[in-house]
Protein backbone atom coordinates (compact mmCIF):
# COMPACT_ATOMS: atom_id res chain seq x y z
CA UNK A 1 0.00 0.00 0.00
CA UNK A 2 1.33 3.45 -0.81
CA UNK A 3 2.69 5.52 2.03
CA UNK A 4 0.98 8.64 0.64
CA UNK A 5 -2.36 7.60 2.14
CA UNK A 6 -2.66 6.85 5.83
CA UNK A 7 -5.29 4.12 5.75
CA UNK A 8 -4.42 0.59 6.73
CA UNK A 9 -5.91 -2.44 4.95
CA UNK A 10 -7.80 -3.31 8.14
CA UNK A 11 -9.30 0.19 8.28
CA UNK A 12 -10.30 -0.02 4.62
CA UNK A 13 -11.95 -3.40 5.17
CA UNK A 14 -13.81 -2.08 8.22
CA UNK A 15 -15.03 0.88 6.14
CA UNK A 16 -16.16 -1.57 3.44
CA UNK A 17 -18.01 -3.61 6.11
CA UNK A 18 -19.84 -0.52 7.37
CA UNK A 19 -20.83 0.59 3.86
CA UNK A 20 -22.12 -2.85 2.89
CA UNK A 21 -24.10 -3.30 6.10
CA UNK A 22 -25.68 0.16 5.77
CA UNK A 23 -26.47 -0.36 2.08
CA UNK A 24 -24.34 2.56 0.86
CA UNK A 25 -23.58 1.55 -2.73
CA UNK A 26 -22.06 4.93 -3.62
CA UNK A 27 -19.73 4.85 -0.63
CA UNK A 28 -18.79 1.25 -1.41
CA UNK A 29 -17.94 2.11 -5.02
CA UNK A 30 -15.88 5.09 -3.84
CA UNK A 31 -13.50 2.65 -2.12
CA UNK A 32 -12.36 1.57 -5.59
CA UNK A 33 -10.02 3.28 -8.04
CA UNK A 34 -11.72 4.56 -11.22
CA UNK A 35 -10.20 1.69 -13.24
CA UNK A 36 -10.57 -0.98 -10.55
CA UNK A 37 -11.51 -4.57 -11.33
CA UNK A 38 -13.59 -7.03 -9.33
CA UNK A 39 -13.20 -10.70 -10.23
CA UNK A 40 -15.42 -13.47 -8.85
CA UNK A 41 -14.04 -16.65 -10.43
CA UNK A 42 -16.76 -18.94 -9.06
CA UNK A 43 -19.68 -16.74 -10.16
CA UNK A 44 -20.73 -16.26 -13.75
CA UNK A 45 -24.45 -15.64 -13.88
CA UNK A 46 -26.26 -12.50 -15.06
CA UNK A 47 -26.98 -11.72 -11.41
CA UNK A 48 -23.36 -12.33 -10.38
CA UNK A 49 -20.90 -11.62 -13.19
CA UNK A 50 -17.38 -13.04 -13.07
CA UNK A 51 -15.77 -9.66 -13.77
CA UNK A 52 -16.58 -6.00 -13.28
CA UNK A 53 -14.30 -3.33 -14.72
CA UNK A 54 -14.37 0.29 -13.61
CA UNK A 55 -15.90 2.16 -10.70
CA UNK A 56 -19.13 2.84 -12.60
CA UNK A 57 -19.73 -0.87 -13.25
CA UNK A 58 -18.92 -1.58 -9.60
CA UNK A 59 -21.42 1.08 -8.51
CA UNK A 60 -24.18 -0.32 -10.74
CA UNK A 61 -23.59 -3.84 -9.47
CA UNK A 62 -23.43 -2.67 -5.83
CA UNK A 63 -26.78 -0.90 -6.22
CA UNK A 64 -28.30 -4.08 -7.67
CA UNK A 65 -26.76 -6.33 -5.00
CA UNK A 66 -27.77 -4.11 -2.09
CA UNK A 67 -31.36 -3.99 -3.36
CA UNK A 68 -31.55 -7.78 -3.81
CA UNK A 69 -33.43 -10.27 -1.67
CA UNK A 70 -30.22 -11.08 0.24
CA UNK A 71 -29.68 -8.80 3.22
CA UNK A 72 -26.19 -8.77 4.72
CA UNK A 73 -26.35 -8.94 8.52
CA UNK A 74 -22.62 -9.18 9.19
CA UNK A 75 -19.32 -9.27 7.35
CA UNK A 76 -16.42 -10.41 9.50
CA UNK A 77 -12.77 -10.48 8.52
CA UNK A 78 -11.53 -13.47 10.49
CA UNK A 79 -7.92 -13.26 9.28
CA UNK A 80 -5.85 -10.73 7.37
CA UNK A 81 -2.51 -11.58 5.75
CA UNK A 82 0.16 -9.34 4.32
CA UNK A 83 2.16 -10.52 1.30
CA UNK A 84 5.59 -9.79 -0.12
CA UNK A 85 3.91 -7.17 -2.29
CA UNK A 86 2.98 -4.27 0.04
CA UNK A 87 -0.08 -3.47 -2.09
CA UNK A 88 -1.58 -6.97 -1.83
CA UNK A 89 -3.46 -8.42 1.13
CA UNK A 90 -5.42 -11.63 1.62
CA UNK A 91 -8.50 -11.70 3.83
CA UNK A 92 -10.53 -14.61 5.14
CA UNK A 93 -14.12 -13.39 5.40
CA UNK A 94 -17.39 -14.77 6.74
CA UNK A 95 -20.59 -13.13 5.57
CA UNK A 96 -23.94 -13.84 7.15
CA UNK A 97 -27.34 -12.63 6.15
CA UNK A 98 -31.00 -13.28 5.58
CA UNK A 99 -33.13 -13.98 2.54
CA UNK A 100 -35.72 -11.23 2.94
CA UNK A 101 -38.51 -13.11 1.17
CA UNK A 102 -38.25 -16.29 3.26
CA UNK A 103 -36.41 -15.31 6.44
CA UNK A 104 -33.84 -18.06 5.81
CA UNK A 105 -30.42 -17.24 7.16
CA UNK A 106 -27.14 -18.00 5.42
CA UNK A 107 -23.45 -17.91 6.10
CA UNK A 108 -20.75 -18.02 3.47
CA UNK A 109 -16.98 -17.95 3.78
CA UNK A 110 -14.56 -16.53 1.26
CA UNK A 111 -10.94 -15.82 0.62
CA UNK A 112 -10.48 -12.36 -0.84
CA UNK A 113 -7.36 -10.97 -2.47
CA UNK A 114 -7.10 -7.20 -2.69
CA UNK A 115 -4.62 -4.85 -4.29
CA UNK A 116 -4.75 -1.46 -2.59
CA UNK A 117 -2.91 1.55 -4.00
CA UNK A 118 -3.08 5.09 -2.63
CA UNK A 119 -5.89 4.09 -0.29
CA UNK A 120 -8.15 2.71 -3.04
CA UNK A 121 -8.87 -0.85 -4.10
CA UNK A 122 -7.52 -1.47 -7.60
CA UNK A 123 -8.17 -5.21 -7.74
CA UNK A 124 -10.56 -7.33 -5.72
CA UNK A 125 -10.81 -11.11 -6.20
CA UNK A 126 -13.51 -12.92 -4.26
CA UNK A 127 -13.29 -16.69 -3.90
CA UNK A 128 -16.60 -17.49 -2.20
CA UNK A 129 -18.66 -20.66 -2.22
CA UNK A 130 -21.53 -19.53 -4.43
CA UNK A 131 -23.42 -22.81 -3.82
CA UNK A 132 -24.52 -21.52 -0.40
CA UNK A 133 -26.37 -18.59 -1.95
CA UNK A 134 -27.92 -20.80 -4.62
CA UNK A 135 -29.17 -23.20 -1.93
CA UNK A 136 -30.81 -20.56 0.29
CA UNK A 137 -32.53 -18.85 -2.64
CA UNK A 138 -33.81 -22.07 -4.24
CA UNK A 139 -37.53 -22.75 -3.86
Amino acid sequence: MSSTVSVTPAELLERRRHLILTGDAEGFAALFAPDAVIEVPFAGTPEAPMRLAGRQAILEYARHAMASLLRMDDLEVSALYETHDPEVIIAEVRASGTVTTTGRSFSVTAVQILRIRDGLITLFRDYADQRVLAEVTAD
